[in-house]
């Protein structure tokens, strides 16, 4: 029998918005577990670890509060010779060890204020995305915090990396590495001009390059991509509202009269050689990979689809509420950017679905990817119902499971290679799976070949893992001292 779990009540209550309730709610431990119940067999090809981000506040928050304000905390899944260790841990913030001294939440969230105020100080919380690089784990804030350098195997908070530069002194989360050449890629955004920073750091986290990008205004980009030479970059439509600018305030705009403009600048270019690409007027959350064919540059990616009018037209304003709240309508999109003729084309990939949190085999970053693996997404609240396979090329579904649409909270998905790696889908595709229904919590581990068939592996953990954001898988071999 499943072990079974009461999803405990509200700790927080209701005062502070829905984000801290049922699923949402955060847990108060950091464990290590093993000899958990599995139903199937986790395979002995599987070496590493998936680690996933998410918030978790510690504390009572101050006023209204959005995820994106919660402490964060990697939940972990080590697997090692066909056994499993479960771990969960706070990252160790600045932020966090100050109202750990204090015990109490001393900052304040993004409904409240600003990054960059002292009277109300915005926690920097790091609990957005997470990647491998240079042996550790870095975790990252969505409004280009202090990346954090994390122990893959004890969770333990390292460092800060010293890496970043330029006026916001952040990195924003969704960085790139590149497992061919080692190197991590990042942007860093502000509401000064130039607005943006582009760098790349090398195999061992020393900084090589960075060059300021000049964005016609304020911007909030959330996303990049890479290719073998060139790295993409995004002017979106998005940006502060400027009175609640003024005032200290984060409030954003979508303004429909602005195009989406994608930046191809080389590998080591200066912001003045970035190439703009102008295309239909949207947000993108999360690009899934990219890669040069001839003379194109080709990015798949989530396109944000804007909220319309009665008349067809584009509610600006219904569709940066959603954008705020993350309220998540997109489909899979291609964008294309000839660098000879400066033709730019887009393509809707698959007009059915609302799908999003793209994942891919990291080890072809920047290469060609056949083969995505995706989420069905729930336009109205952050959850993910089920998991999709899709070819990138067509845009044809290959693939897809759920335990139940209507009860199933899935995290970010990731694909871990087979130890003799033997095709591009040649692994498993791994992701925690709460049960709201049955209060069953589980690690879920698929034949990435066909996901269809249900999980290979069924591992029940004896607590809940709480609603999160992002993913991503270490290889043995990309773990500093893995044995």
């Amino acid at each position: 029998m499943p072990l079974l779990l009461k999803d405990p009540a509200a700790p927080f209550g209701d005062v502070h918005g829905p984000m801290l309730t049922g699923p949402f709610a955060p847990v108060f431990d950091e464990a290590v577990m093993t000899d958990l119940q599995v139903e199937g067999k986790i395979p002995a090809d599987l070496n590493g670890v998936y680690l996933r981000n998410g918030p978790n506040p510690r504390y009572e928050p101050k006023g209204d509060y959005h995820a994106f304000d919660g402490d964060g905390m990697i939940h972990a899944a080590e697997f090692r010779n066909g056994k499993v260790t479960y771990r969960n841990k706070w990252i160790r913030t600045a932020d966090w060890i100050e109202d750990d001294i204090r015990g109490e939440e001393t900052h304040w969230g993004i409904m409240q204020t600003l990054k960059g105020r002292t009277d109300k100080v915005l926690a920097d919380t790091a609990n957005t995305d997470i990647i491998g690089h240079a042996g550790k784990a870095v975790a990252s804030w969505y409004l280009s915090g202090v990346p954090y350098l994390i122990d893959p195997i004890t969770l333990e908070t390292v460092a800060t990396a010293n890496y970043v530069s330029g006026p916001g002194n952040g990195m924003s989360a969704h960085s790139k590495v590149d497992e061919v050449t080692g190197e991590l890629i990042f942007f860093d955004y502000y509401d000064t001009a130039p607005h943006m920073t582009y760098s790349v750091v090398d195999k061992d986290g020393k900084l090589l390059h960075t060059t300021p990008v000049e964005l016609p205004g304020d911007r909030l980009p959330h996303d990049m991509g890479i290719t073998e030479h060139y790295s993409i970059l995004h002017d979106l439509p998005v940006y502060h509202d400027a009175e609640a600018l003024r005032a200290g305030r984060h409030k954003i705009r979508f303004d429909a009269s602005l195009p989406a403009r994608l930046g191809v600048i080389p590998r080591y270019g200066k912001g003045n050689e970035v190439r703009w690409f102008e295309f239909s007027s949207c947000f993108i959350y999360h690009v899934v990979n990219c890669w040069e064919e001839g003379d194109e540059v080709v990015m798949i990616a989530c396109r944000y689809m804007p909220s319309l009018k009665e008349n067809g037209e584009i509610d600006e304003a219904k569709t940066a509420k959603r954008i705020a709240q993350l309220q998540m309508d997109a489909r899979l999109w291609s964008y294309r950017m000839n660098m000879k003729t400066g033709e730019a084309t887009e393509e809707c990939l698959d007009p059915d679905r609302n799908v999003e949190f793209p994942t891919y085999d990291s080890a072809r970053t920047g290469r060609y990817t056949k083969w995505g693996y995706l989420v069905d997404h729930d336009p109205m609240v952050l959850r993910w119902t089920g998991l999709r396979k899709y070819n990138t090329d067509t845009g044809e579904c290959v693939g897809a499971w759920s335990d139940g649409q209507d009860d199933c909270w899935y995290s970010e998905p990731w694909f871990a290679p087979a130890d003799n790696q033997q095709s591009e889908d040649h692994g498993y595709v791994i992701t925690f799976v709460w049960n709201n229904k049955t209060h069953v919590q589980q690690l879920q581990v698929f034949d990435a070949l066909d996901i269809s068939k249900g999980p290979v592996a069924r591992i029940t953990l004896p607590r809940r893992v709480p609603s999160g954001f992002h993913a991503c898988w270490m290889k043995a071999s990309q773990i500093e001292n893995w044995d």
